[in-house]
């Protein structure tokens, strides 16, 4: 066991070291730091619901109105914010979104009354929405031989940031209180985007050249076919990459398995209490799914960039089908630990998808194509909460979970269909 250990660990070692060099490293730090405030911010608001409601003395529903408020405004941003990557670059975009999301932060943490913590929630969610495309595209450009690796490392210290965020927070929350607790975060956002700017490089000049010579061609034929951010043509261009079998069937898949993932995630420490475990045993569990899917993220994306993206997909997808499925007949508070930790391997499918579909991107409308991908995708996976919770209300948590599984099993066939690298190529 020991030797298995020290295998995997210098396995992780040697990936990770090949994502430095060339100023590199300083780059995915900045990038992976935002993104673990960023994502571990969405999960920390619903861990400090209680407190939150009990201060404007709302109800569950009209307190989950400022959570949904928050992913339909990340959702909303990304189209936007893919298009201003090709306008402004990602170190603009990546330090504004910081940038706003500690103010919004400061709006949150003091807000008099709920109507203007809704503001603050829905203000968060769209300045966090500017930093999920541009990190995309700025790991792909980045990282042109390893980007599994690195959307890997990413993705991983945002699933460690979104274990450790609200387990801290829920427990200084009696001291502190939740206010000071939110706002006292914008601090860090703050940091990072100054890191950010200093060292994320400009967009290449002669991309940004590229973009703009598209641009006035389409002028040319029409002047109709402008608008403030995108033209026509760039708008038909992403139409026949959507049109592309392989990025098709990778961004259905996609969709499907965020939308399993906001139901899981949503509820999970609902359903494992309904199991009759403890709330603290259940967000321990809660936070052990988020450690277990930060390994696998890394492993996952470096294992994708030695054997390809189809097998790895296939069977991290696998996993999730069987896993929500076993949830409804387990447990136990050892068993279902097993369970949960196996089940946060499915978060390992975001990196591997991500890069594939971000790498077969048209440079020219890398960004715009993406940013409109990611809204589409996240407003799908933004019902799958709803979805799960109406049948809570109906006490058939377990059917939920069985369709949970049922929408990655058909995830699974999606990337089935993939072609193989070797005939994509």
């Amino acid at each position: 066991m020991s030797s298995s250990r020290r295998s995997v660990t210098s396995h992780l070692q040697t990936a990770v070291r090949g994502l430095r060099g060339d100023g590199r490293g300083w780059i995915l730090t900045a990038v992976a730091l935002g993104w673990a405030f960023t994502l571990g911010l969405r999960f920390l608001v619903p861990a400090l619901l209680p407190q939150i409601k009990s201060a404007f003395e709302v109800t569950n529903a009209t307190a989950g109105l400022a959570i949904t408020a928050l992913w339909v405004g990340y959702a909303l941003m990304q189209f936007p914010a893919g298009v201003l990557i090709n306008r402004v670059g990602e170190r603009t975009l990546l330090s504004t979104s910081l940038c706003l999301s500690g103010i919004s932060l400061c709006l949150i943490g003091f807000s008099p009354v709920f109507l203007v913590f809704f503001a603050g929630s829905a203000a968060f969610g769209l300045g966090s929405g500017l930093y999920g495309p541009s990190r995309g595209t700025v790991l792909s450009r980045t990282y042109t031989r390893n980007a599994g690796a690195a959307f890997g490392v990413t993705l991983a210290v945002g699933s460690i940031g979104s274990a450790i965020l609200p387990n801290l927070a829920t427990t200084v929350v009696g001291v502190v209180g939740w206010r000071y607790i939110l706002a006292g975060l914008s601090i860090p956002f703050f940091v990072v985007a100054a890191l950010a700017w200093r060292v994320v490089p400009e967009r290449e000049q002669r991309t940004t050249q590229k973009s703009r010579e598209s641009e006035s061609e389409s002028e040319s034929e029409s002047e109709s076919e402008s608008t403030p951010l995108l033209n026509r043509r760039a708008l038909r261009d992403i139409g026949r990459t959507l049109s592309d079998r392989s990025i098709f069937l990778a961004v259905v898949a996609m969709a499907l398995l965020l939308f399993v993932f906001q139901g899981l995630t949503a509820f999970l420490p609902t359903y494992l209490q309904t199991k009759g475990m403890s709330q603290q045993t259940a967000a321990l569990l809660f936070g052990v799914m988020f450690i277990a899917g930060a390994i696998s993220q890394v492993a996952a994306g470096s294992a994708a960039d030695r054997v390809g993206v189809k097998p790895v997909l296939l069977v991290i997808t696998a996993i999730g089908v069987v896993t929500p499925a076993v949830l409804t007949v387990t447990s136990g508070t050892a068993v279902l630990a097993v369970v949960v930790a196996i089940l946060g391997s499915r978060m390992a499918i975001a990196p591997v998808t991500n890069a594939y579909v971000v790498g077969a991107l048209p440079e020219h409308i890398e960004g715009a194509a993406w940013g409109f991908l990611r809204t589409g995708f996240f407003l799908v996976g933004s019902t799958g909460s709803t979805f799960v919770g109406y049948f809570a209300d109906a006490d058939r948590f377990d059917f939920a979970f069985l369709v949970l599984a049922g929408l990655s099993a058909v995830a699974l066939g999606l990337y089935a269909m993939l072609p193989d690298e070797e005939s994509s190529q």
